[in-house]
């Protein structure tokens, strides 16, 4: 998996790797000793004392009654008196965050952003390794070596790219990891290169899949088939599931879950349900009754994470933002870690005064069950004042009548407002697009916030503005 000159952090390398693959097999199968993480969490403090992140008095105490305490109940004993790490404080700390020297990591790589300043986020041997484990004893269940996969993953500082190439290398699975420029949009070598080489694995963000069809559909070219997706970094909702495998005619997987930050703190299986990686996380839910760990039975909240695998960078209690459910069923494929659902980031409700529509309620009806003639590929919706936008890209070209139709099926989710669906040839990259829009979710522009126009291109923005002047000269209509 790496190969390393030095012989004795080799052996180390490998000796972990070992003991790691047999931790989360274990975990598979649920029978990991509470002790066993009760001594990686007191690690995890311990070495967070290096850190300038947290509380110095708070954390020295906090290690001093670690120490004596039964590794059996030291996390549900300690983990409490611990405050909690908002995402502004890690934005803000950056490099505070390191309990090592810069050269002890092997890769610099940033969160890409979309929730706030880019973090520091690199890598270490050690939670490379760990991460690398996790994803790939989950992938396993999905890939094989026959696979043929394509990372489409336009993120040059942050480590997904790189950490899913990793993965294939764990499962010796072949992988290509092309880049495609942003201004340009030519997908022409790619669509090129998964014909060639028989790739059947797509992994990367949706918005990057839409596109490439689009430009196949644009430039007469055959629209890529694959067998698998591994689909992460957007918010995927059953609705947007189902329109993935309509277009590719692949089985799709909401594939991994987390952040630069974290890691990856759920992975996929076979039934397509996102494990937690609970031998490498501590994860607690918070919301406006109080904080609790996750044990496995149904609930929902703020999803709270600690960190137990990366010592360079530990993370106690770290608010993501991120509002998850846990179903608290078993999953058929018999990995007894619990399931998590995502419900989004708690800014992706499309917040409308009287009214909050989740995104996958908007894509529910944008893309039905039942669907016969032209298809919506991909969507951004822009808000200013009580009008709504909606720029879509199709297969084929439409007329007015299909675009009525369509904004009248989606229209009664937005009471109140005024809702016009505009077709467009091409929408931007979202990776292009910045915070709270991109890379990570959601596909909503608020244009009520002034500073947002100029995250339309031309000629996206010129459409939105023609379509507002004619909602403004034309109220009701």
């Amino acid at each position: 998996m790496l190969l390393l000159r030095e012989t004795t952090a080799e052996e180390a390398l490998r000796a972990a790797a070992r003991d790691h693959a047999g931790l989360v097999r274990d975990s598979h199968t649920g029978v990991v000793e509470p002790a066993t993480l009760g001594r990686k969490f007191t690690a995890t403090v311990e070495a967070a004392l290096g850190s300038g992140l947290y509380v110095h008095d708070t954390l020295v105490a906090v290690a001093e009654k670690a120490r004596q305490t039964a590794p059996e109940t030291v996390v549900t004993d300690l983990l409490p008196q611990l405050p909690f790490l908002p995402k502004q404080s890690l934005s803000a700390g950056g490099h505070k965050a390191f309990t090592r020297g810069l050269s002890e990591f092997l890769h610099y790589y940033e969160s890409s952003g979309t929730t706030g300043n880019p973090v520091a986020a690199p890598k270490a041997l050690d939670d490379l390794v760990v991460n690398t484990i996790n994803i790939g004893e989950q992938w396993a269940r999905i890939l094989d070596r026959a696979d043929r996969a394509l990372i489409l993953i336009n993120a040059p500082f942050a480590p997904a790219a790189y950490q899913f190439e990793k993965v294939l290398e764990y499962l010796q699975v072949l992988s290509l990891r092309p880049w495609v420029d942003n201004i340009t949009g030519d997908y022409t070598r790619v669509l090129r290169l998964t014909r060639e080489l028989g790739v059947n694995v797509f992994v990367g963000p949706p918005s990057r899949l839409l596109e490439m069809v689009q430009f196949a559909y644009r430039n007469d070219e055959p629209v890529p088939a694959f067998d698998k997706l591994l689909l992460m970094a957007e918010q995927t909702g059953p609705g947007f599931v189902r329109h993935l495998e309509r277009l590719t005619g692949a089985t799709a997987y909401v594939a991994a879950y987390g952040s630069s930050e974290t890691g990856t703190t759920a992975v996929t299986c076979e039934e397509g349900n996102l494990h937690l990686q609970t031998q490498s996380y501590v994860l607690e839910l918070d919301d406006d009754t109080g904080t609790r760990f996750v044990d496995g039975t149904p609930d929902r909240g703020e999803l709270v994470v600690t960190t137990l695998d990366m010592g360079a960078r530990p993370l106690l209690r770290y608010r993501t933002g991120d509002l998850v459910e846990i179903p608290g069923t078993p999953c058929p494929c018999g990995v007894a870690t619990p399931l998590l659902r995502t419900l989004g980031r708690s800014q992706d409700l499309i917040a409308l005064e009287g009214n909050g529509i989740r995104q996958n309620d908007f894509e529910a009806a944008l893309w039905p069950e039942e669907h016969t003639g032209p298809t919506v590929l991909n969507y951004m919706l822009v808000i200013r004042g009580r009008a709504v936008v909606c720029l879509a890209t199709t297969d084929v070209t439409v007329d007015d009548s299909w675009t009525r139709a369509t904004a009248d099926r989606v229209a009664p989710l937005f009471g109140g407002y005024e809702l016009v669906l505009r077709p467009v040839e091409k929408l931007p990259p979202l990776a292009s697009l910045g915070q709270y829009l991109g890379w990570k979710l959601s596909r909503v522009l608020d244009l009520n916030d002034a500073r947002n126009w100029d995250r339309l291109p031309d000629p996206i923005r010129g459409v939105v503005e023609t379509t507002l002047a004619d909602i403004d000269a034309t109220p009701g209509q």
